[in-house]
């Protein structure tokens, strides 16, 4: 029997595995951070074996409320992710399965690997309507790849989407493939109307080295890239600097910030309320995207979400905080979670790359109900 993350996004530590009856684990930290939750890996040679993985460290990790209610997700063939039974007891969280064949993997939710992310890119650019635009290089050197969908021509809404600034929300690149298939899609008369108004700005992840590093939560540097918005450095963030300098250059009349939540079972939104320029225009903005999100597609709602700042007390190195205080437009921030959907679930799978992707398809009616008015 063998365990093994020696490979794009993987992470964990073997303390103990002589017995598949109590196998002991441990989450790295991220690099320079003391964030850690996101765990990936291999067990082989267990087939029939009934195996008790235990990550003693689990108490420590980042968001505690997050293991609450919590299955893990295996896969035998890493395309179809099933959760597991799994239980948050005394600070440990302990999988328990018997594996069907000599190799799987599990997972904190479905991975999605930069082979992946390179194969859907080089995809969309078969597209005419596509332009890549290379922002910039990573610290570990890698391409921080963006999607240029539409003409830019004078007078068009710029339309900012990114996700992954926390590279263990594999959500958010689920979710980028149904919202960009769907913006591609000749037959769609939704998406042709959006790209006769606005011109987008996909970044499908921001955050490479975290995501090839198996992090929670930074980048390369141990930097949280969700709060380095007000003093971004090549130094240290180069990832918010080069999308920041790009925004000051072209401007922004509307950005989605793509994520997921480790403790809600519920796919939200969270505005800007706490701003200086936060308006009645603003907030209209944003009620009519969720309720318009929630008519197209019944696994987003609007009752459950983070708490409103109150005026004046929005933390302004959040980037739709920054974006909406600079640029003075709406700026959103979609949650999804790593559990099942508390109000619709499927036990089977849970919230699953699949509905990520068909909750991006469904931003686009979303976001065609605001365009105009942005």
């Amino acid at each position: 029997m063998n365990i093994n993350s020696n490979f794009d996004g993987g992470n964990i530590r073997v303390v103990n595995s002589q017995d598949p009856s109590n196998i002991e684990l441990e989450i790295n930290k991220d690099n320079n951070s003391e964030f850690y939750q996101w765990f990936y890996f291999r067990l082989t040679g267990a087939e029939g074996i009934d195996c008790r993985l235990n990550i003693t460290n689990a108490k420590g990790a980042a968001y505690l409320d997050g293991w609450n209610g919590y299955q893990a997700v295996a896969s035998y063939d890493r395309q179809f992710w099933f959760r597991v039974p799994t239980k948050f007891e005394n600070g440990v969280l302990t999988i328990e399965h018997m594996p069907e064949y000599e190799s799987v993997y599990y997972a904190y939710f479905a991975p999605y690997s930069m082979e992946r992310l390179a194969d859907f890119i080089s995809w969309t650019l078969s597209d005419s309507k596509v332009r890549l635009k290379t922002l910039g290089q990573s610290l570990d050197g890698q391409d921080i790849d963006q999607l240029v969908v539409g003409s830019d021509d004078a007078g068009k809404k710029k339309i900012w989407i990114q996700a992954r600034q926390h590279p263990g929300e594999t959500q958010g690149s689920w979710w980028m493939e149904g919202f960009v298939q769907r913006l591609l899609d000749e037959d769609e008369p939704i998406s042709r109307y959006l790209l006769d108004r606005a011109v987008f700005y996909i970044t499908p992840n921001i955050n490479p080295d975290g995501s090839r590093r198996g992090h929670l939560r930074t980048n390369a540097a141990g930097a949280n890239l969700n709060r380095e918005w007000m003093e971004p450095s090549m130094e240290r963030s180069p990832e918010v600097y080069l999308m920041r300098q790009q925004m000051e250059k072209i401007g922004v009349n509307f950005c989605l910030d793509v994520h997921g939540d480790e403790g809600l079972p519920y796919n939200f939104i969270a505005g800007s309320e706490g701003t200086s320029v936060w308006n009645e225009h603003l907030a209209n903005l944003h009620d009519t995207f969720g309720e318009t999100y929630m008519a197209a597609n019944p696994d987003f709602q609007t009752e459950f979400g983070y708490p409103k700042d109150n005026p004046g007390e929005a933390n302004i190195t959040v980037c739709t905080n920054y974006i909406t205080e600079t640029f003075k437009c709406c700026a959103i921030t979609l949650e999804m979670p790593f559990k099942d959907t508390a109000d619709t679930p499927q036990p089977i799978q849970g919230w699953s790359p699949e509905r990520c992707i068909k909750l991006g398809e469904s931003a686009i009616d979303a976001i065609y109900a605001i365009v105009d008015d942005l």
